[in-house]
């Protein structure tokens, strides 16, 4: 089947709330390349038919060896953010609105002006300098209930990547006289802390996120855009809110984002 059967197919399911399904058959692409231009389209009928709006985002998902090896990649995968699913903290989120949600542990970077492809690859320089600010977020996943013992790359990233949204603290426009690598992040749940761990444990450094979106997107022919949001990835594993939880997120110099479910 060509991208738009494939990308109907997907895009049909999740209008109805179908059960998360991986590619099988005709419908799986031979490459991640391929993958992507099934997720355009995806992107395309969302935005066009569903009404879903235009896309103000990005995101980098499969960021840990651990869960590319289970997906059968040896590299991070990228998905788009719609700016009609952008929420700012402190907010309240229906679990009743996803079929089933999880929450992720991150910096969001916005960018000062373009990163065009023509210009060529980003310099170190180029890439501190795009960046306007930074903020603790929280991105919302909506994995459909899928079965984690049938999971691939090109399924997930057709889908994309699950992401159903994210949710921004403050900004922080500083962000230069800190490490932004080794910045000590918290997680309170129902007001006991759960977890705790570096923003470098996402790839290192949420730059380094920024960058892999950077290369991918200009491979693709596609600019960063002034005002964009990033998604750098998730410094802790993904957890599973309920109803009456309250969550914050906090990240040492930056503040916290805090989200409540009903």
């Amino acid at each position: 089947m060509n991208p738009a059967g494939t990308a109907r197919i997907i895009v049909d399911d999740i209008l109805i709330g179908a059960r998360f399904a991986p590619l099988r058959g005709d419908l799986v692409p031979p490459t991640l390349d391929q993958a992507y231009d099934i997720q355009d389209e995806v992107y395309r009928l969302l935005s066009a038919d569903a009404g879903w709006g235009p896309l103000a985002g990005h995101k980098i998902a499969l960021t840990s060896p651990a869960i590319q090896e289970l997906c059968g990649v040896d590299t991070p995968v990228y998905g788009s953010i719609f700016a009609s699913s952008i929420r700012h903290a402190p907010c309240d989120i229906a679990a009743a609105d996803f079929m089933r949600l999880g929450l992720e542990f991150e910096i969001a970077i916005e960018l000062a002006h373009d990163l065009p492809p023509e210009n060529g690859p980003v310099s170190d320089t180029d890439l501190t300098h795009s960046v306007a600010n930074v903020r603790p977020a929280f991105e919302l996943i909506d994995d459909r209930c899928a079965d984690y013992s049938d999971l691939d790359a090109a399924s997930i990233l057709t889908d994309r990547c699950w992401c159903a949204g994210i949710v921004l603290g403050a900004p922080f426009l500083d962000w230069q006289a800190l490490d932004l690598a080794g910045l000590d992040v918290d997680l309170s749940w129902n007001d006991h802390l759960i977890d705790q761990a570096q923003t470098g444990d996402a790839l290192g450094s949420p730059l380094a996120g920024l960058r892999w979106i950077a290369d991918h997107l200009h491979a693709r022919g596609r600019t960063l855009q002034k005002g964009d949001v990033i998604m750098t990835g998730s410094s802790m594993k993904t957890r599973f809110p309920k109803s009456g939880d309250r969550i914050v997120f906090s990240v040492a110099d930056l503040g916290d984002v805090a989200v409540r479910v009903s």
